[in-house]
């Protein structure tokens, strides 16, 4: 008989966990999430978070270095470790088996009792599970198309086309953790965030974030098209800010340049906090299918999405706010996953006129605008709050012994 999937955990529910071999039990288990991509990745992850620390004392995330800086904005984490699997990472470094042990070690100093292993389906959570195993990690559930053995306690199934924040919420509920009352299942991130550090133009209009960079090739809309956005927003007096990272300082300078009036925050926010602050403080991102994205939905942003379908965006779309899809959803090629397109012109979303963008973006703000409070838009130049940086929970980190500064194993406090 061919084996199937099984969505029945074969261990005891959240309520009461014992780890094995530990002999030690709790009345809320220690879980560890694992999300090991990218900072979008963990942001969508941020709901089954929370459902797992409504059901558990503490909670701890696996992430990648990429991811990290996410983990910490998340409501529900009490720590991050870090580590670049090898098995998950773009442009991965070959293994290591130095940096795998440390990474087992790190996992078992701090006692976990559960585990929610989270990936997209073409991610294959095993390699983790072997590692959480070694760790001693008693109960672990991930969606697997593929046999785990003894890797997994609850090897859950899902349909393919639904949406990641879906997809987490779905492993969530089968390991027996649910969100808690009054939870909507949307993004979020902790607050208070730090104050925007520039004092916006054009108090009293609706400011429109234009974020040019995209953490994959294929993904951008070409500087030149984000350029004449720029152009055409500036000339409707719509207040615009240009943001982006230190590394795209000159596409952001070179953007914001199509209108005097725009703001260039290129290397502005110094960290994803103060990105999301200044995203907070917007109307409308314009954003292709990257990070800011799924910041700007966990912030409540309204968002005009270039999205390039080099994924399926039924799966990775901006989740719970306004927006408006852009971008030949149907072409031949969609679904490719390619880092660089190889097709001349970039068809897919380079066709997107400026003039469609314009119009998304106007639409969004005539609908927004009752439900907008009036002086949002316009935060006062400050410093970052120290607050925001404080983790969710009072209590104490505990920390791995930092094994000689490998890249695997090392945690700090969310």
């Amino acid at each position: 008989m061919a084996e199937q999937p099984s969505s029945q955990p074969s261990w005891p529910r959240p309520a009461r966990v014992a780890a094995v071999g530990s002999g030690r039990s709790h009345a809320r288990p220690h879980t560890l999430v694992v999300r090991l991509d990218s900072v979008g990745d963990v942001l969508l992850a941020g709901p089954a978070i929370r459902a797992a620390a409504a059901c558990s004392r503490r909670v701890t995330v696996l992430a990648s270095p990429r991811g990290a800086s996410a983990a910490r904005l998340l409501p529900g984490v009490d720590e991050v470790v870090e580590c670049a699997a090898p098995w998950i990472v773009a442009d991965p470094a070959p293994v290591d088996r130095v940096e795998i042990e440390a990474l087992v070690a790190a996992i078992a100093d701090r006692e976990v009792d559960v585990a929610m292993v989270l990936t997209s389906f073409h991610q294959s959570p095993l390699p983790t599970a072997l590692c959480l195993r070694m760790a001693g990690v008693g109960t672990i559930g991930a969606v697997s198309v593929d046999y785990p053995g003894s890797l997994l306690d609850l090897r859950h199934a899902v349909v393919d086309d639904i949406h990641e924040v879906e997809r987490s919420l779905s492993l969530a509920g089968a390991m027996g953790f649910s969100l808690p009352a009054g939870d909507d299942g949307r993004l979020g991130v902790r607050h208070p965030l730090p104050q925007v550090p520039v004092t916006f133009p054009a108090r009293g209009r609706p400011i429109v974030v234009v974020h040019p960079g995209a953490s994959v090739p294929a993904r951008g809309w070409s500087a030149r098209r984000h350029r004449q956005l720029v152009a055409e927003l500036g000339g409707r007096l719509h207040p615009v800010v240009v943001t982006g990272s230190g590394d795209e300082r000159e596409l952001t300078a070179f953007v914001a340049s199509g209108h005097p009036a725009a703001v260039d925050l290129g290397g502005a926010t110094e960290d994803l906090a103060g990105l999301a602050a200044v995203i907070a403080a917007a109307a409308v991102v314009v954003v292709g299918n990257t990070g800011p994205a799924h910041l700007a939905a966990a912030v409540g942003t309204q968002v005009v999405s270039l999205f390039a379908p080099t994924v399926p965006a039924v799966r990775w779309r901006p989740w719970g706010v306004a927006s408006v899809l852009l971008g030949a959803q149907d072409i031949a090629c969609a679904g490719c996953r390619a880092r660089v397109c190889p097709v001349p012109g970039h068809p897919c979303i380079d066709r997107v006129d400026t003039a469609e963008v314009v119009a998304a973006v106007e639409s969004l703000l005539a609908a927004g605008a009752e439900q907008r409070e009036p002086d949002a838009a316009e935060p006062d130049a400050a410093e970052p709050d120290a607050a925001a940086d404080a983790p969710a929970s009072s209590t104490p980190p505990s920390r791995a012994q930092n094994r000689g500064g490998l890249r695997c194993g090392r945690g700090v406090p969310a």
